[in-house]
């Protein structure tokens, strides 16, 4: 299982959903596990996005579906990125030298 970090912005359409209905954040959560993939953590953060997401997934291409099918809704834009945990990164690059 791999770990990604999901970051993103809610669209003018996704901003009304939530205020209307702050739970369906939760529910997009019960969505994400019915695609194979595990949300970990969760944060609304303040900056230049609106959530950062931990999220395990078996492979690449069960997140990439999950980018696919969360953005094509048209209430949220998200950038996905692969994460290596650090001790396995020094791992990893003890073993190449």
């Amino acid at each position: 299982m791999g770990l990604y970090i999901m970051i993103s912005n809610l669209t003018d359409e996704g901003r009304k959903t939530i205020q209307k209905n702050p739970e369906r954040i939760l529910e997009v959560n019960k969505e994400i596990e019915k695609m194979g993939a595990k949300v970990h953590a969760q944060y609304a953060v303040l900056g230049p996005y609106d959530f950062v997401n931990v999220i395990e997934a078996p492979n690449n291409e069960v997140i990439a579906r999950v980018s696919m099918e969360l953005g094509a809704r048209g209430t949220i834009q998200i950038v996905t990125l692969a994460a290596i945990p650090v001790p396995e990164f020094i791992d990893k690059l003890k073993k190449e030298h």
